[in-house]
């Protein structure tokens, strides 16, 4: 008990935004002037002009080549929900040479990839908070159930497909009571459901997936967050949006949300490994008047906030190792995505979506969503014709040239196939993805017997 008592004083008498590790200055063999730039000889200098010069007439050369060739090797068009096809110069971006994390120039592009968040989430409010943290998308879960949340605290889950049945575990790993709130497969709740259930208990949180990956659902999460705050204006909302942002339309600040997560394999168009947040100040002022430790340690906001805080600052900041080359991805994508204004490329991932869902019903398909407000615009769940399952065209849509995921729903897995149209496989001109994955799966089909 001493001890437990000791642990809990200590903690207290800390102040709340203390580093747990403290940053130190990395040994290192370059020298680097008062803006992290590197000291080099003349030499370098020199060399470095020389290749300038190379590159200019290489660069000459290639223009004369009117269609610009992937740089990467063959293979079959990823079309799942995730991961997607990934842009040439993002793949270039991972090959970035190593350096160190709390060195400037590494700083200053984490800085910019912070700022580029709010810009893609649009938040203009300095009481939000972007997280890019190396993790998967789960990790996002387990960071609002521990940081946000309390043992014996309720939380309300809406729930579209799989990705509710886990974030509800994923809560109750931590201690919360989560009630899930479902809907038949393929819809969602309605609002007048959602209201009655928030009127019945006080609940810490709900939370809401923007687009289940498993079953192409898409939730209004507007309507949503404004009966929440009109109803119960306590209640944080907490927006799961792994397979949304990046093609479906947020708008952190007007819609009055508190956390939205996502990852980085996605519409986002960066390789896995980055677990993505926004978080709201009034989510972080909930974490800063808990009762109780964060009940994570890698997770804790007391170790990541600060951090993330520094980094915005573009100051050196250490608590655990980031991925730099991850990083430096996620600025390439984020350059991209932000270089035109963000309605075009929604509108774009619905243009790509109407074609595919029309071809999906030229075909004589349903879709796992049947109602159009209920349907993504990244992806398509489609049912297969009856007596055909899943590794019936799988596999020969490989061989085309075309990769679809299967089911994941558990109770309809065997009966279904999962489209993904999302990032540079619709927003590349020059990409053919969407009309040949249109043109295999029929071609599929008709090769195990189906007619259109």
């Amino acid at each position: 008990m001493e001890r437990g008592l000791a642990r809990e004083r200590d903690f207290d008498s800390k102040p709340f935004l203390e580093l747990n590790t403290p940053f130190s200055t990395e040994r290192s063999a370059t020298l680097e002037d008062e803006e992290g730039k590197l000291i080099r000889s003349q030499k370098e200098v020199q060399v470095e002009d020389t290749d300038d010069q190379a590159q200019e007439a290489i660069a000459k050369e290639e223009d004369k080549v009117d269609v610009k060739m992937s740089n990467q090797a063959p293979h079959p068009a990823l079309m799942i929900p995730g991961p997607i096809e990934f842009d040439d110069q993002v793949l270039q971006s991972m090959s970035h040479y190593s350096e160190s994390h709390v060195n400037q120039p590494f700083v200053n592009t984490f800085g910019e990839v912070l700022s580029g968040l709010r810009r893609l989430f649009q938040t203009t409010n300095p009481a939000s908070q972007p997280f890019v943290i190396s993790g998967s998308g789960t990790l996002g879960w387990d960071m609002v159930a521990s940081n946000i949340t309390e043992p014996g605290d309720e939380a309300l889950v809406l729930h579209t497909g799989y990705f509710a049945d886990s974030f509800a575990d994923c809560l109750e790993t931590y201690g919360v009571k989560a009630t899930q709130l479902k809907a038949p497969i393929g819809d969602r709740p309605q609002l007048d459901e959602v209201e009655k259930a928030l009127s019945e208990k006080e609940y810490k949180i709900v939370t809401v997936t923007h687009v289940d990956t498993s079953t192409g659902v898409l939730s209004d999460i507007k309507a949503l967050s404004e009966l929440v705050h009109k109803v119960s204006p306590k209640t944080l909302v907490i927006v799961d949006g792994v397979c949304s942002v990046g093609c479906e339309e947020i708008r952190f600040d007007d819609w009055g949300l508190d956390v939205v997560l996502t990852a980085s394999q996605k519409a986002i168009g960066v390789p896995a490994g980055l677990s993505i947040l926004m978080v709201s100040g009034r989510a972080i002022e909930t974490f800063k008047a808990r009762k109780t430790r964060p009940t994570s340690y890698f997770g804790s906001w007391k170790n990541w906030l600060p951090i993330m805080q520094n980094y915005e600052a573009k100051k050196p900041s250490y608590f655990a190792t980031p991925s730099p080359q991850l990083v430096h991805a996620l600025h390439t994508s984020l350059s991209q995505i932000l270089s035109r204004p963000l309605a075009e490329r929604f509108a774009d991932h619905k243009a790509a979506s109407q074609k595919v869902k029309q071809a999906v019903t030229a075909l004589g398909l349903k879709q796992l969503a049947s109602k159009p407000e209920n349907q993504a615009n990244g992806m398509t769940a489609i049912y297969l014709p009856d007596g055909i399952a899943p590794p019936d065209v799988l596999p020969g849509l490989v061989k085309k040239g075309v990769v679809f995921a299967g089911g994941l729903h558990k109770e309809i897995a065997t009966k279904y196939i999962r489209f993904g149209h999302m990032g540079v496989s619709v927003t590349d001109g020059k990409r053919e993805d969407i009309d040949k994955s249109i043109g295999y799966l029929k071609e599929s089909l008709a090769e195990v017997g189906y007619k259109a």
